[in-house]
């Protein structure tokens, strides 16, 4: 096989986006190796990387280069693929009776594009009906933060977020929407810096039409100060 059909074969792989589950796809052996154990291979990786597209270690910017990627992608930017990590999600009973809709919008969202290992860059916008219990609301920016903190695709993280919650409340009437930049796409490939994407999940009274409008109204609800 020539170059350029190697090269076509190649890209034709690279552009298989097909979804499996809403569940990362992990291996069983994922946590076998402790943490550290797993820096010291990626660095050795990322090296090796940097090595073939010629670039010189040597230099005082670069050397430290490997040792900075293989941390930052087990303890930061994928941290949350490991279930220690998985916050603590407190629940307290619902004694003032609050049984409207409670809505924790815009929370900032980092996570990473797992088929080009480029940043997504956006907000995520919460709801839910208390069913007699309530959560904290820092928890439900944990929850989005953990769930991003792994390379994801943007319908199963809006998918993990609400699964998540309905667990942690006992209740289906949870939902989310969240609008995002894929750097995959703003700074490579069609290179749209302008292009967005919003994705939803709803569950319980959230399928009703009149619910998820009143949900879709408060995000729209102008909160700067």
């Amino acid at each position: 096989m020539d170059l350029e059909k190697q090269l076509k074969a190649i890209e034709e792989l690279g552009n298989d986006h097909v979804g499996t589950s809403s569940d990362t796809p992990l291996r069983n052996d994922a946590f076998d190796k402790s943490d550290i154990e797993k820096i010291a291979l990626i660095k050795e990786d990322v090296k090796s990387i940097l090595i073939t597209l010629g670039l010189d270690l040597n230099d005082d910017s670069l050397k430290g280069t490997p040792t900075r990627v293989a941390k930052m992608f087990v303890n930061e930017i994928f941290g949350g693929l490991h279930p220690d990590r998985k916050p603590k999600a407190s629940t307290f009973d619902n004694k003032y009776k609050y049984n409207e809709m409670l809505v924790e919008k815009n929370i900032t969202l980092y996570s990473t594009c797992e088929h080009h290992l480029l940043p997504i860059v956006g907000r995520a916008h919460i709801a839910y009906i208390s069913n007699g219990t309530v959560v904290g609301l820092s928890k439900m920016n944990r929850i989005v933060d953990y769930y991003a903190k792994r390379p994801q695709v943007q319908e199963r993280l809006t998918i993990q977020i609400v699964k998540e919650l309905q667990e942690v409340l006992n209740t289906e009437d949870v939902a989310c929407v969240i609008d995002a930049k894929h750097l995959c796409v703003n700074s490579r490939g069609i290179r749209d810096i302008d292009s967005s994407t919003v994705t939803s999940e709803f569950g319980g009274k959230f399928k009703n039409v009149e619910t998820r409008r009143e949900f879709l109204d408060y995000i729209k609800l102008d909160t700067e100060f």
